[in-house]
């Protein structure tokens, strides 16, 4: 069946349920688009004798409607069709009732791995680390998608990232994990100037943070060095209440880069992303963003930017791999508490949602932001579909927060490629906190809550999720370093553990 030919487009590719969970966007490249089915049995056919064409079938990755061009074609599916190794040999799926632990910590993510490996490498300790998902490393897990050959992660892209000496040390710690590669990231959005203020018309894409570039590009201006920058953004910066300060997001975006800047880059992209005008977020959400008054691409300034080698997964599996540390994984916490409470577990550090641990306290439940990626496997594609690993679409054009081209991350080699879309939503595994005035105030009884039962001595209530709270990568790593020392502190009468970062097991 000959299928009709269209125009390209820029707005995402359309859903056809009827060809199941895989599907495929038709795209035209100056070809009529058939059926795969056809093309490759119309090919076989003009070149296989006739004794051959009675084997020949499709294979079945390529049994569907697929976009044919000098053999490309895109494949379109949802991350939760991947498979996900455990990224570990030494794990187990089966919690041992017989055992007891000086530790037992729920999730092998950043927090909990920190503090299993220097619970058993500085205190000489058992510990269990319990995980529901099937795999270690929490939400920076990476594994070799099967299709592409490319690393990738499976929650999204985390770029390493800091100015802290200790947190640096630490991440290097371990001979048998992955070197650190410097990893430099430089990311672009695609911004429709014809919808703002004051800008160039057409499609642009531009640095973010915005820089010099930013600005020349956008407005058609020759803003060569950072004092004519700084100048340029007095003229457009909205400045906060002198006493009060910037009361919310908006306040906070306007007042760094002014009213255009904000209209394209932030108000709809953090609408986008957390379902709320910035007049309703805190200040903090646009205040992390940086602003450059120079040519510096780069997304981050901090002194110590890298990507492991061999990916974050070999790193968790390095760190995590001691003989006084257990394993399991695809365990519920809450399916064992009662077990895992009692005497199976002299200390429990928690790192999973904090309202989830008090949910038989009859409160309101804390909100948070999911996300969902849509997948993108352009297979035949040695080179790059995007300009940059990251592309960020702050308009209105598309529901896409950002896309990842994860070959782009040092450099790999693959003669296909793969690039991940993100919508975010209110439903699904939590990700992002949402620092509004409502969820901060219920915080603070849930914080209560924590409290009071750290004051027992069994718990401890450690990370982003546990504490409501964004972390980088580098402030998860200090905030469970340091309460480790804490913890460490009282378990050995104040007396010293060794707070070297140095890893001996």
């Amino acid at each position: 069946m000959m299928m009709p030919m269209s125009m390209p487009s820029s707005s995402p590719p359309s859903t056809n349920t009827n060809t199941g969970s895989r599907r495929i966007s038709y795209r035209h490249y100056g070809i009529v688009i058939a059926t795969l089915s056809f093309v490759l049995v119309f090919h076989q056919l003009s070149h296989s004798s006739s004794e051959s064409l009675t084997s020949f079938q499709l294979p079945a990755y390529l049994d569907y409607q697929t976009t044919y061009h000098e053999a490309k074609f895109v494949e379109i599916g949802d991350s939760s069709e991947n498979e996900l190794p455990p990224g570990c040999d030494y794990a187990s799926t089966k919690l041992d009732y017989s055992k007891t632990y000086d530790t037992c910590i729920v999730g092998a993510g950043l927090s909990g791995t920190v503090f299993a490996e220097r619970t058993a490498n500085l205190l000489k300790k058992n510990v269990l680390v319990i995980d529901s998902r099937p795999h270690i490393g929490g939400n920076c897990y990476d594994f070799v998608d099967q299709k592409t050959g490319i690393l990738r992660n499976q929650y999204g892209s985390h770029l390493f990232h800091t100015k802290i000496q200790r947190v640096w040390d630490y991440v290097n710690s371990n001979p048998q994990a992955p070197r650190w590669n410097p990893w430099y990231h430089q990311k672009f959005g695609r911004i429709n100037g014809n919808l703002y203020e004051g800008m160039l018309n057409g499609t642009f894409y531009v640095p973010i943070p915005v820089n010099i570039l930013t600005v020349n590009r956008l407005f058609g201006l020759h803003i060569q060095t950072e004092e004519e920058m700084n100048e340029w953004l007095k003229t457009v910066q909205i400045p906060c209440d002198a006493v009060k300060g910037c009361q919310n997001a908006e306040e906070m975006a306007k007042s760094r880069v002014g009213e255009a800047l904000y209209k394209a880059i932030f108000e709809t992209y953090t609408i986008k992303q957390w379902d709320r005008s910035p007049k309703d977020m805190n200040a903090s959400v646009t205040a992390r963003i940086p602003v450059r008054s120079d040519f510096d691409p780069r997304y981050f300034a901090d002194k110590w930017q890298a990507l492991p080698s061999n990916g974050y997964t070999a790193w968790f599996e390095a760190m995590l791999k001691h003989p006084l540390i257990d394993v399991v994984l695809e365990t519920d916490f809450f399916d064992h508490q009662q077990h895992l409470e009692g005497p199976a577990c002299k200390t429990i550090v928690y790192t999973g949602p904090v309202d989830r641990y008090f949910a038989d306290q009859g409160m309101e439940k804390l909100q948070y932001r999911s996300i969902t990626f849509t997948e993108e496997r352009h297979y035949q594609t040695p080179g790059y579909i995007l300009p940059t690993p990251v592309l960020n679409y702050p308009g209105p054009e598309t529901p896409y927060t950002r896309a990842i081209e994860y070959k782009h991350y040092l450099h790999q080699e693959s003669p296909h490629s793969i690039v991940v879309k993100e919508t975010t939503s209110d439903e699904g595994e939590p990700y992002y906190p949402i620092p509004n005035p409502r969820n901060l105030a219920l915080y603070e009884k849930y914080k209560q809550m924590a409290d009071d039962l750290e004051q027992q001595g069994k718990f401890i209530f450690v990370g982003r999720l546990a504490n409501y709270k964004y972390f980088d990568m580098d402030k998860a790593l200090l905030n469970a370093l340091q309460l480790f020392d804490l913890h460490a502190n009282k378990t050995t009468g104040g007396g010293s553990t060794g707070s070297s970062s140095k890893v001996v097991g």
